[in-house]
C-alpha cells in the first residue's frame, strides 16, 4: 500500500482555501484600488492603518491554525464531535479576545497611526478608517476560529461560500460608500471600513451558524470548558509570539516607508497588498497540508505524513514558480489597476522585482509551514520566526531609514526573513522530528 496520497485530495481541500485564506487580503486589495482613486495621501493612510490592523488580527492566527493542527488529529482518530468541540471553544476565545481587541484598537489607533503616519494628512486618514475597523476585529476572529475547526474536519467548501458572500458584500458596498452615487458624496475613506465592517459581519454570521448545526448534530455542549481553553492557550501562546515578529516587521517596514513620502508608502501598500494576497493563495497548499497531515498523526500514520510532507513542498515550488513568472509579465499593466498617481507608479518597480522573485522562496516555505502547523511543532515555529526576524528582516528595514536605501532596502530585508526562513524549515521537514503521532485528550 502507497503513502502517497493522491494530488485531487490536495487539490480538493487546496482550492476552496484558497479565496477562504484570501478574504481579509481581498478586502484590502478592493479598499487600495477603489481609495487609489483618492488621491496618493488617501491611499498612504488606508497603507498605515490597514497593516497596523491585518497586523493586530493576523496576531491571532492561532485561532485558525492552532484549531486546526488540534481538531484535525481529533478527526483522524475518529472523534468528530470531539473536533467540532475544539471549534465551540476556539469560538469563545475569539469573541473574548475580539472585544479585548476592539476596546484597545481605540485608545490607540490615534498614537499608533500618528506614530507611523508621521502626522499630518496621512496620520489623520489612518485615524478615522482605524476607528471604524476595529469594530470588526471579533467577528474577523470569530471566522478566524470558524476556519480552524472546519479544515480541521476537512471542509473547505463551506467556508468557500461564507467568505465569497462576506467579500460580495464588501466589494459593492465599498465602491458606493467610498465615492458615493448621485448627489451622495459618500464617505471617503472611512466608506472602505464601513464596507469591509459589514462583510465581516456577513461572514462571521454564517461561521456561527455552521457551528450550531454540527454542535446540535453531535450533540456537543455549548459551555466554555476551562481545559481545552487552557491546551488551546498553550498551543496559541507559541503561535502569537510567531505572529508578533510578523507585526514588528512589517509595522516597521510601514513606518520607514511613510517617512520617504507619500509616493513611497503608497507604493509599497500596493505591492505589500499584493504580496500579502499572494502569500496566502501560495498557503493554500499549506492549509490541505495541514489538514492532511494532522489527520495522518492523529490516526497514527507516520510514513503517510512524511510523504506528505514531501508532496505539498513540490506543490508549492511549483506554484511559486508559476506566480512568479505570471507578475513579470504583469508588471507593466497591474499596478495602474490600483492608482493612476504618476509619482506612485514611478515607485512601485523598485519594490516589485523583490516581490516576483520571491514567490518561489515562499511557495516552499509556507508549504512546510502548512506541515509543521499541522503537526503542532508551535515550538519551533517561534524560534526559527522571531530568528530570521531579528537577524534577515529588521536590520535592513532600519538601515533603509539610517541611510536612506528607499523601498529596495526594506524589501532586500523581505528577501533576507524568507531565505532563513527557507533555510530553518527545510531543515526541520527533512529531520522528521516533527512527525509525532496521537490526538488531543478530551
Amino acid at each position: 500500500m502507497t503513502d502517497k496520497v493522491p494530488a485531487r485530495d490536495v487539490l480538493r481541500l487546496a482550492a476552496p482555501a484558497l479565496p477562504v485564506l484570501a478574504a481579509e487580503p481581498l478586502y484590502l486589495l478592493v479598499d487600495t484600488a477603489v481609495v487609489g482613486r483618492l488621491g496618493a495621501v488617501a491611499l498612504a493612510g488606508l497603507a498605515v492603518a490597514g497593516v497596523v490592523f491585518a497586523q493586530i488580527t493576523g496576531q491571532m492566527t492561532f485561532l485558525s491554525y492552532g484549531t486546526t493542527a488540534r481538531a484535525s488529529r481529533l478527526h483522524g482518530a475518529g472523534r468528530r464531535g470531539d473536533a467540532v468541540g475544539e471549534g465551540v471553544q476556539a469560538t469563545w476565545l475569539a469573541l473574548a479576545v475580539g472585544m479585548v481587541v476592539l476596546g484597545v484598537g481605540q485608545l490607540i489607533a490615534e498614537p499608533v497611526a500618528w506614530a507611523l503616519g508621521d502626522g499630518g494628512q496621512i496620520a489623520e486618514g489612518a485615524v478615522s478608517w482605524l476607528r471604524v475597523a476595529f469594530f470588526g476585529a471579533p467577528l474577523v476572529l470569530v471566522t478566524l476560529a470558524g476556519n480552524g475547526w472546519m479544515r480541521g474536519v476537512q471542509d473547505t467548501a463551506r467556508p468557500l461560500r461564507f467568505v465569497l458572500a462576506g467579500n460580495g458584500v464588501s466589494a459593492v458596498l465599498c465602491l458606493f460608500l467610498v465615492h458615493g452615487v448621485g448627489d451622495w458624496a459618500g464617505l471617503g475613506l472611512v466608506g472602505s471600513a464601513v464596507a469591509n465592517v459589514c462583510g465581516q459581519a456577513v461572514g462571521a454570521g454564517l461561521f456561527l451558524w455552521a457551528l450550531v448545526q454540527e454542535r446540535s448534530r453531535h450533540q456537543v455542549a455549548l459551555r466554555p470548558r476551562p481545559a481545552v481553553l487552557r491546551s488551546q492557550l498553550a498551543l496559541g501562546r507559541d503561535l502569537l509570539a510567531r505572529s508578533l515578529a510578523f507585526q514588528a516587521c512589517f509595522l516597521s517596514a510601514a513606518a520607514v516607508a511613510t517617512r520617504f513620502g507619500a509616493a513611497s508608502a503608497a507604493a509599497h501598500q500596493i505591492v505589500l497588498q499584493l504580496w500579502g494576497f499572494m502569500t496566502l493563495v501560495l498557503d493554500s497548499i499549506a492549509i490541505a497540508a495541514q489538514s492532511l497531515v494532522g489527520a495522518a498523526l492523529g490516526s497514527g500514520a507516520v510514513a503517510r505524513a512524511r510523504s506528505l510532507a514531501g508532496q505539498v513542498t513540490r506543490y508549492g515550488l511549483y506554484l511559486g514558480i508559476a506566480f512568479g513568472l505570471l507578475f513579470a509579465a504583469l508588471s507593466g499593466v497591474l499596478p495602474p489597476v490600483f492608482t493612476p498617481d504618476a509619482a506612485v507608479l514611478a515607485v512601485v518597480p523598485v519594490a516589485w522585482w523583490f516581490f516576483v522573485a520571491i514567490q518561489p522562496i515562499a511557495g516552499v516555505v509556507f508549504a512546510i509551514d502548512g506541515v509543521l502547523l499541522g503537526a503542532g511543532d508551535a515550538v519551533f515555529m517561534r524560534n526559527s520566526t522571531l530568528a530570521a526576524a531579528l537577524l534577515g528582516f529588521l536590520p535592513p528595514i532600519w538601515a533603509s531609514l539610517a541611510f536612506g536605501w528607499g523601498l529596495a532596502g526594506i524589501w532586500s530585508g523581505l528577501v533576507a526573513f524568507m531565505l532563513i526562513r527557507l533555510i530553518a524549515v527545510g531543515l526541520r521537514a527533512r529531520s522528521g522530528h516533527w512527525a509525532v503521532t496521537g490526538a488531543p485528550a478530551a
